[in-house]
């Protein structure tokens, strides 16, 4: 796992999660109490930052309440898209069936979800076409990337879940992460580049 470590200091951890560890876990996987800022599903890939201690835990959450800690993916959907664009949707999450839903209205437990996205390149794989997305989230809602591209018939590579018919993990990866850390005036960006195991499927 050490190697996995992007950023250590004091206060903070900048970790490169894989594919199938669990947020919730990692602390007790490196043998710490650490607090989880920015939890990805199991199945998603990418960094994560984990506070060591209560306070700094307490000063990384005041941003992620004040949503100034901005977050970006790579997700790789299926079909071809406009260049760029910006998604708006309200969702629900049904947490018996760990799913959301796009809706129509708003009622108890709707959130609104948005983000943008921009396509970085096309990819054709056995005569369909796929398009690598650098996406900013603007809100944090469950699954939101997953379920806001998958109700436009985009879904994300190897994700079941929402109507994927490709095998394999899903193509989504948590790739840039910009917050203030504790102790620090200017803002930090951590960054990791997609590699060609995620482009292939």
């Amino acid at each position: 796992m050490e190697e996995r470590i992007v950023f250590e200091c004091n206060n903070v951890i900048i970790y490169n999660k894989a594919v199938g560890e669990d947020s919730e876990k990692l602390g007790e996987m490196m043998g710490k109490e650490l607090f989880v800022i920015n939890r990805l599903d199991k199945p998603v890939s990418g960094l994560i930052c984990l506070a060591k201690n209560p306070k700094a835990a307490a000063f990384l959450n005041k941003q992620v309440q004040d949503k100034t800690i901005s977050k970006t993916y790579y997700a790789i959907v299926l079909g071809r898209l406009d260049s760029k664009g910006e998604l708006k949707d309200l969702l629900l999450h049904d947490k018996r069936k760990n799913k959301s839903f796009v809706v129509n209205r708003e009622r108890k437990g709707v959130k609104d979800a948005s983000l943008d996205y921009e396509v970085l390149r096309e990819i054709e794989r056995e005569g369909e076409i796929y398009s690598l997305v650098r996406v900013n989230l603007h809100t944090g809602r469950t699954h939101q990337i997953r379920v806001q591209f998958a109700s436009r018939k985009h879904s994300l590579v190897g994700d079941g879940k929402y109507g994927s018919r490709v095998k394999g993990d899903i193509r989504l990866m948590s790739c840039r992460l910009s917050l203030t850390l504790p102790g620090d005036s200017e803002r930090r960006t951590f960054e990791i580049p997609y590699n060609d195991e995620f482009i292939s499927f």
